[in-house]
């Protein structure tokens, strides 16, 4: 069967935690917003996304997707996917591009957003944390590690010395959310993957 233009879907919170009653949400979902949300789970796995289309049921984030399933046409569907992007290894490391780092090695990642980390505290503006960020991975051969398509983002990743561990958590000092800056200053890390929009 071919694809249609929108599905009707209902929406549902997946939340964690005791037994809540969530409204059921029902919306007219344009297919490539609902085949969207199946790449951030299955990439551009076609026989995945037929079983997916198929099985009628999503979880993406904290939500949950329901739609009457059906068997999917590969060849409208292989045409709907050329629309979304590739992977591209030969795209080199751009700070400008980045939006989003993430720091791990420890026992819990440490999620920085580029808004949050470009904000410094005080009234004379001193080096902000984020362009400290981009310089340092940057300069530790951050090495292509594929596509996102939960964030729409070529993803990078680079180990980090101690020097430079060092660093981040120095100039983390001049961030305005005291809960990452205490994250950053206290929690243990040792490598970045850096999250660079299209």
């Amino acid at each position: 069967m071919a694809l249609p233009a929108t599905v009707r879907v209902k929406l549902s919170s997946e939340a964690a935690g005791a037994i809540v009653i969530t409204p059921v949400v029902v919306q007219e979902l344009p297919m490539r917003e609902l085949v969207g949300h199946m790449l951030a789970v299955a990439g551009k796995d076609e026989a995945r996304l037929c079983e997916i289309l198929l099985r009628g049921s999503l979880v993406s984030g904290g939500s949950r997707f329901r739609w009457t399933g059906w068997e999917a046409d590969r060849e409208t569907l292989r045409e709907l996917l050329a629309g979304f992007p590739d992977p591209d290894p030969t795209l080199a490391f751009a700070p400008a591009r980045c939006t989003r780092a993430v720091l791990t090695g420890g026992r819990q990642a440490i999620d920085i957003a580029r808004e949050a980390a470009a904000a410094s505290r005080g009234i004379f503006r001193r080096a902000e944390f984020w362009d400290e960020l981009m310089q340092l991975v940057g300069a530790s051969d951050p090495v292509y590690a594929g596509y996102s398509y939960r964030d729409g983002a070529d993803r990078y990743r680079c180990l980090l010395s101690a020097g430079t561990c060092a660093r981040l958590r120095a100039v983390a000092q001049h961030l305005r959310h005291r809960t990452l800056r205490d994250r950053i200053q206290s929690e243990a890390f040792q490598a970045a993957e850096v999250y660079a929009a299209r």
